[in-house]
């Protein structure tokens, strides 16, 4: 997505190297693999009288599971869609929409059999609600900025290209409960990204283009329906009595309030206003980290997101790798995640987080200040500079952000004598910015899909486009993140993501800062409500005890 991390006054790790189920033990059982809870919270005592859980978010950019590309957004679609599979609360994919899935001898067909279920009209949910959706995601003229998703499915990055046919991709509709989809190649990740393809419903889409603002219009088939929405104002979602296991959903409400000021946000939640402040949608004030923590109250937990710098590489000085370079070797960043980000991020010495990072010690060192004025020097040299332009720092609005432009502002100072002027602005504001190449130095982060190398390294492989506004390219770079996805020996799979993203620091058109951690506050009676190791938040099972 530019599921870019908002860490505004907001905002998947499995264990080994691919998130998903690399074998068909796990797909193949039938039925629903509910997540194991803890005693207590997959049997509470007693349920409290009333069911109704107080949160904050940002305004979603959209609710229509096809177009959603951001992590506030992606939280309300996985709370009112469900699809084939649902990641559990340790970030792995069992069942859910499917009853069964089997997987064919070459890892490269899956069939999904569909149980019976219904949207929240009342319509029976079918497989052609998911050809349909993901289809829509693949047609260039929907214009998602999705459909990246889909590419480990047979020609469907072809199909969104404009090189073959529709008939040509592997979806196949076998009939109302079946769903036969073969993919480019093995690929032992799939089941996560799955958890992504969201069904909708056809009739609905069709039938108005603006299905999806409205209470009254929008239809979903997920453990929660869409009962109110007051823009910048606040949201409702109120329990799907149509939902295939509803019986497990105990929540009968959530309300979303829209608070953007982050200490507005604990003081509600320390009057007890709201049950739960923080990550993954919403943040904590950067200064009330560490004192949280020492009272025992964060918790914390580590996702799988990049908090890193763009370079826009068009515009000088930093058409020079050199001085690219120059500016992302002077960063202390040690000195950002222990004393402004606090509650456990590690810093970054390259582009992939340490989740999913095959090279976690990076590939240059931290705060090297000498060799950073050194490049600075070669750089401006190169471009017959004997000095530099302006240099801006465009960031979107946030206490934690603020913090750390103003550290790095005084970094670029105190080690390449550069003056650099700091712009926030709203995050959407920043977003098209961004995307039209109207900054100098920015601030983004992405969240994996699922956690492996290549999820963020393919991010840099278009040149233009709204996931890579660096406006970078490099075809060995390009031909490299290729080989790696066709390539089923994982030692030489490894060593081509390895050396794709060394060409991509050699260039640096990015930087890593730090690995995120989520870090909230929660109410002790709330239970149930998942954060999975990639970072995402599920209410589905959430519930509040007496």
């Amino acid at each position: 997505m530019k599921k870019p991390v908002a860490i505004l006054s907001m905002f998947v790790l499995l264990t080994g190297l691919f998130a998903g189920c690399s074998s068909s033990d796990q797909a193949n059982q039938t039925g629903t693999q509910p997540p194991k809870q803890s005693t207590s919270e997959s049997a509470p005592s007693q349920l409290a009288a009333t069911q109704v859980l107080h949160m904050n978010a940002a305004e979603p950019e959209t609710l229509d599971s096809g177009m959603s590309n951001d992590v506030i957004s992606g939280a309300f679609i996985r709370s009112l869609y469900d699809s084939l599979v649902r990641l559990d609360k340790d970030g792995k994919p069992v069942n859910s929409v499917a009853s069964d899935i089997q997987i064919s001898e070459d890892k490269k067909v899956y069939t999904f059999k569909l149980r019976d279920s219904k949207w929240s009209n009342g319509d029976p949910v079918t497989a052609n609600d998911f050809a349909f959706a993901w289809m829509r995601v693949l047609d260039p003229k929907t214009a998602s900025g999705s459909a990246y998703k889909y590419y480990a499915i047979k020609n469907a990055r072809s199909f969104f290209e404009g090189k073959v046919q529709a008939q040509d991709v592997g979806i196949k509709v076998v009939d109302d409960k079946t769903l036969e989809v073969t993919l480019e190649n093995p690929t032992p990740y799939f089941l996560t990204l799955a958890t992504f393809y969201y069904p909708v419903n056809q009739k609905v889409v069709e039938s108005n283009p603006d299905w999806a603002k409205k209470p009254e219009t929008i239809v979903t088939n997920g453990p929660f329906k869409l009962a109110k929405w007051e823009h910048k104002n606040k949201i409702e979602l109120a329990k799907n009595e149509n939902y295939w296991e509803n019986d497990v959903v105990k929540l009968d409400k959530i309300e979303f309030s829209m608070i953007e000021d982050t200490n507005t946000e604990l003081e509600l939640f320390n009057s007890g206003e709201l049950d739960w402040a923080g990550g993954p949608i919403s943040g904590l004030p950067a200064d009330a980290i560490g004192p949280l923590r020492d009272e025992g109250k964060l918790k914390t937990m580590e996702r799988a997101t990049s908090y890193y710098l763009l370079f826009q590489t068009e515009k000088p000085p930093f058409t020079n790798a050199k001085i690219r370079k120059a500016f992302a070797y002077a960063i202390n960043r040690k000195d950002i995640a222990e004393n402004i980000g606090q509650a456990g991020q590690t810093p970054l010495m390259g582009f992939v987080p340490l989740s999913a990072s095959l090279k976690p010690d990076g590939y240059f060192k931290d705060n090297d200040a000498e060799t950073a004025k050194q490049l600075l020097a070669e750089g401006m040299k190169e471009l017959g500079m004997t000095k530099l332009p302006e240099i801006t720092y465009l960031f979107n609005t946030s206490d934690l952000n603020k913090k750390i432009a103003e550290a790095l502002q005084a970094q670029w100072k105190q080690v390449l004598g550069v003056d650099v002027k700091l712009t926030n602005k709203e995050l959407k504001v920043m977003f098209d910015d961004q995307e039209h190449g109207k900054y100098m130095i920015s601030r983004t982060g992405w969240t994996g899909d699922y956690n492996d190398s290549v999820n963020f390294l393919e991010l840099m492989m278009e040149k233009y486009s709204s996931k890579n506004s660096t406006f970078w390219g490099n075809e060995k770079y390009v031909e490299l993140v290729k080989k790696a996805y066709a390539e089923p020996d994982e030692a030489k799979r490894n060593q081509y993501l390895i050396d794709a993203e060394s060409i991509l620091m050699d260039e640096m058109p990015v930087t890593g800062v730090y690995s995120s951690v989520n870090s909230w506050v929660q109410n002790d009676k709330v239970k149930g409500i998942t954060v999975d190791p990639l970072g995402y938040i599920d209410f589905k099972w959430g519930f509040k005890e007496q």
